[in-house]
């Protein structure tokens, strides 16, 4: 993979930073996607003193410009793009239906904004880059499921709902690029088990570090009985971009200690 041009959307979130630094311990070039400027910079200045060099781009994935911009970027700096990672998602609290409350009492407007985020999220930089790994004839691309694609969690409508979506949307490109592409263009998906991250940590975790009673039931459920390190994920991505799995796609691939295996019983 060495020499490899890599672009990572979400960047510099917690499984972001694991992807970047997985792949430029390869020798890869990152190029990191995010829209905060300063979070992008810190992370390349942390990279730099790990000794590794990438490079950032201000880059909002709901906004087309904004990619085709980023897109066109990558390629009159580096002249290709191999790998594409769409890592950028996310949930949005008037979009969570909380115990005390039912369907109706969601924001539809949130829903939205939540359904954006992870499906046209990944559609969008899907679509840009796409057109220059047809040019080139070859590409791999990337998307971050959920265990809440095979079976909604409770509470997260929206985000389970948008989850699935991407399973069916990895499926569809895998079918689409390798028609359009024979062996040269794959996608496939992980699907992440439960990380902690600033988005779901007081979900899973109380303020002393102790489990909530819904991070209690996920570990129940869970037979590795822990929650993912996002340095968990990097071997299966590594796998999943490496030419030598030139075979390998439309899969969605757990990382889950488990979880997805476990019956209850």
């Amino acid at each position: 993979m060495k020499g490899s041009i890599a672009a990572i959307t979400g960047g510099s979130g917690v499984l972001g930073k694991a992807f970047a630094k997985g792949l430029a311990e390869q020798g890869v070039h990152v190029y990191v996607l995010n829209r905060n400027e300063q979070d992008a910079q810190l992370m390349q200045e942390d990279f730099a003193k790990l000794g590794h060099e990438i490079s950032t781009i201000t880059c909002d994935v709901l906004q087309e410009a904004s990619v085709k911009q980023a897109v066109e970027q990558i390629i009159s700096q580096s002249g290709k793009i191999d790998i594409l990672v769409n890592g950028a998602g996310g949930n949005m609290p008037g979009a969570t239906v909380m115990p005390e409350q039912s369907i109706t009492d969601i924001s539809i407007e949130d829903f939205k904004r939540v359904n954006d985020l992870n499906l046209l999220g990944t559609v969008i930089p899907t679509a840009a880059f796409a057109k220059p790994m047809l040019k080139q004839g070859k590409g791999c691309i990337v998307n971050i499921s959920s265990m809440a694609s095979y079976s909604p969690l409770t509470r997260v409508v929206a985000y389970s709902a948008s989850k699935a979506a991407i399973n069916n949307f990895t499926q569809w490109m895998a079918v689409e690029l390798a028609n359009k592409s024979g062996k040269g263009i794959r996608v496939n998906a992980i699907a992440p088990g439960f990380f902690v991250a600033k988005q779901n940590k007081a979900l899973l975790l109380h303020e002393d570090g102790t489990l909530t009673a819904r991070g209690e039931t996920i570990i129940s459920q869970t037979p590795q009985k822990r929650f993912g390190d996002p340095e968990d994920l990097v071997s299966t991505l590594l796998w999943l971009c490496d030419d030598r799995s030139s075979f390998v796609t439309g899969i969605i691939v757990p990382v889950d200690g488990g979880f997805s295996a476990f019956s209850g019983v």
